[in-house]
Formats: C-alpha cells, structure tokens, sequence
C-alpha cells in the first residue's frame, strides 16, 4: 500500500496552527508504523492490537485536552480532532479505544469527580498504566437511556449495584469503569448517577462480545453487576441526572466528527491511486467520466466535513459550542465517511472485498460508527428540535 495522501483541496492545512500539524504528523507517522502493518491480522482474527496501548500513553494522546498536571499534553480541540482523525485513519476500533479512555472515561472523572478521584485515575489513563470503559447502554435502552434499569441502593458508606451493560468499548481490558445507574425510582432519569466500578470488585463481571462484523479490532464487552458493592468514594459528586452521562457523549461525539473523516481520507486515497493504475477498455480506470464524478463528489463531501470539523473545534475552543452542532458534524460526517467508502469498495470491483485493499474494514467499521452514539435518526431529531423548539422524540 501506497503512502498516504492527505486530500486538501482547499488548502486547511493554512487553518492550521503549526502545532496542530505537529500534532497530525506525528499521529500519522504513528499510524504508518505501529496500526497499519497488524490491523489486518488483528480484524480478521477479531483482536485488539493491545501492544499499541502504552505507545498511546507514551504519545500523549489520552485526554489530550486536559490539563498538564494531570499527565495530559493539555493541547486545543484542533489537535484533539486531528488525533482522532488518523487513528481512524487507521481503524475505527483503535480511534475507538482512544476515545472511549479520553472523552467517556477521562472526561468524567476530571469534570465530575472529585480532587482525590482525578490524582488517583487521569495520570495512570493518560500514560495507560490503566484502561477504562463507560457503561450507560443496556441491552434493552439505547437511543433512549433514562429507561435504564440498573440500580444502586445505599448501604451505609457503600452503593449496591446490579444491572447489566451491553456494547461497552475496552470492557475486557478496563480496570475502572464510569457506570451510569438509578438512584431513585424507576421513572426518576435526575436521579441517575455515576459511579467508577473497579475491576476486581466481588459481583463485578465482563465478557467478551463476539461474531461481530464490524468493529472486529475493537474490544466490545457486556458488563453484569450482582451485588457490586460500590465505596461512597467511588461515586462521581459532581454528575446528576442524565445532564452527566450526556455531556460526557458530546465529547466522544466531538471526536467522532473527526474520525469519520479519517476513514473517508483513507478510502478516498486509496481508490484515486488505484484508479490511477487500473486499466479498463484500454486506459486508466480514472480516465473514464464515471470515475471522475464519483471522485469528485467523494472530494467534495470530505471537504465539506472538513470544514465543518474544523469550525466545531474552533467553537469548541472559544467555549461556544453546543450539542446540537455536534449532531450535526456526528450525523454528516459520518454519514459522508461511509458513502464514500461504499462508493470506493463498488469502484475497486471484485478487490473491493478484500482485506488487503482496507476499502471493506473501513466500511463495515463505519456501520457501526453510524450507530453508536446516536444514529442519523437520533442526530436529526435533536437537531430539528433545535430548530422548532418542538420535540418529536415522544
């Protein structure tokens, strides 16, 4: 496989600061050398490539964005974004790792814990001495998780949690996770509150999830809670309600605006060169108008995400922006990435099956990333609320 090749047709790069293209390049030098050379191996077996994790540590890409004393690099929303885009690049399941640690695990624990949580936990996430998952979908709640039916009751100094958790990124691999749970009554979602669930605690359990056909590098897990007992210290004092779980997923969503688009770089780039080479009624495949069409809008659409990503970070970083925008960056983005690599693997013909072209991965990966965290549907829905002030979810 080639070299990658970033497209930039309208010149982003002198958006840029030359520490935000520091940042990119090192991200992709890492992605060249440490996630391109295994993923294949590790998508068809169905394996997360764990070596990478202290090197991600040691990179300085797990909660990037927060603060130096914490042991994170402390860098903007720019970078960050960036960061996301070429470990996707690279696969979905890798930039799903780095994610799931910084904005779903990191990100709770420095907005919501308290001061002994954060010296305790985001030095040892940042450098991957430790790994964290976040449990808030359940096997019957997703897109609607203020039905969620696990449970914690207080007992004296301590929480009794039992519940379960389905489709939980690094579950396998964490030694804490951020659980979300029902204080209250059933029908109470205000009084849902955060817990950090540590591995090894008794009625604490994880499986493995798997004949999965998207995600296959990723770790995806179910969690089960039977009786966990759960040390008042352990509870984040600062997250409420459903205000807390969904604040941490507009940071992950944030952050998948820009992955998407790496996937979408990455199959573009590969289906121009390919193009380039492949000889069809006697000239180059990109030679033929149909072709150029199809590359063209697949151009067109990349830039159009890359704009809007790189506008929502600059919001993002002036403290203006709000989950709606990043419905809408969510929905597009991703939306965009994963046309444009069914175009691409239509476009590679009878190779557009194969592993070694990465066309496929990167689409079936997509399918996912088009689910999780709020479909399409779910995006557009808070979006049209936005805009009519009517909701249309009940």
């Amino acid at each position: 496989m080639q070299n990658f090749e970033s497209p930039d047709f309208f010149n982003l790069d002198d958006l840029l600061t030359e520490d935000d293209r520091n940042v990119r390049d090192t991200v992709r030098g890492f992605v060249d050398s440490n996630v391109m050379p295994v993923i294949l191996d590790h998508y068809e077996a169905g394996t997360f490539p764990t070596t990478i994790i202290p090197k991600l540590g040691e990179l300085g890409v797990l909660g990037a964005t927060l603060p130096e004393e914490y042991g994170c690099a402390g860098m903007n929303n720019i970078a960050y974004g960036l960061i996301n885009q070429e470990l996707e690049r690279g696969d979905s399941g890798v930039r799903s790792f780095a994610s799931v640690q910084s904005a779903l695990v990191m990100y709770p624990i420095y907005a919501y814990g308290s001061d002994e949580q954060k010296k305790k936990w985001l030095p040892e996430l940042a450098s991957a001495r430790a790994i964290g998952c976040f449990g808030l979908t359940e096997p019957d709640f997703g897109s609607n998780p203020s039905g969620m039916i696990t449970r914690a009751v207080k007992d004296g100094k301590e929480w009794v949690l039992n519940g379960a958790k389905m489709w939980i990124t690094n579950g396998n691999m964490s030694d804490v996770a951020v659980v979300w749970a029902k204080t209250g009554g059933s029908d109470d979602p205000k009084s849902i509150r955060g817990f950090l669930v540590e591995k090894g605690m008794p009625g604490y359990d994880v499986r493995e999830q798997k004949r999965k056909a998207s995600l296959r590098a990723s770790n995806t897990s179910e969690l089960f809670f039977t009786d966990v007992r759960v040390p008042e210290e352990n509870l984040l004092p600062k997250a409420e309600g459903l205000k807390g779980p969904l604040g941490c997923l507009t940071q992950a969503r944030y952050g998948i605006a820009w992955g998407a688009l790496g996937g979408a770089m990455a199959c573009f780039d590969i289906v121009k060169k390919y193009a380039a080479e492949r000889i069809i009624f006697g000239k180059p495949l990109a030679g033929h108008q149909t072709t150029q069409h199809k590359l063209t809008k697949m151009l067109t659409e990349i830039t159009k995400g890359q704009l809007l990503a790189w506008r929502l970070g600059k919001l993002k970083d002036e403290g203006k922006m709000n989950h709606n925008q990043v419905s809408m960056a969510k929905m597009n983005n991703v939306g965009i990435a994963l046309d444009v690599a069914r175009v691409a693997r239509e476009m590679l013909g009878a190779n557009g099956i194969s592993l070694e072209y990465h066309v496929i991965r990167h689409m079936c990966n997509l399918e996912s990333v088009k689910t999780y965290e709020g479909t399409n549907d779910v995006h557009s829905l808070a979006i049209g609320q936005a805009i009519t002030g009517i909701s249309a979810f009940a």
